[in-house]
């Protein structure tokens, strides 16, 4: 009776440190997508006005465009991934870092 109380507090714990992990990377990303939009779209205003070819100006907004749409895409895509697989990903991730924990003292 008493291993299997363990065990439920245990599961408990891994569980919220999990939880707490994805968040973290969660933010991390979002705030990543954020900085990466906010960046190019500055350098975008910044460089419009040396643009004297209009052919040039076209080019670089849908250049930026595409790099906009594909790393958010892979972002969110690895959101996904990483939301399904949390426990086997973040699992091993906290499994390593006890580890390591232990081994220093």
């Amino acid at each position: 009776m008493e291993a299997t109380v363990i065990s439920h507090v245990v599961d408990a714990s891994l569980t919220r440190r999990i939880d707490q992990m994805h968040a973290r990377d969660r933010a991390g990303l979002i705030l990543f997508i954020l900085v990466l939009w906010s960046t190019l779209g500055f350098a975008l205003i910044r460089v419009w006005s040396y643009i004297s070819i209009p052919a040039i100006g076209i080019i670089l907004s849908i250049a930026c465009g595409f790099v906009l749409f594909f790393n958010t895409a892979a972002v969110i895509a690895m959101l996904r991934h990483y939301t399904e697989d949390k426990h086997f990903i973040y699992g091993l991730d906290i499994k390593h870092l006890d580890e390591m924990r232990r081994r220093r003292g």
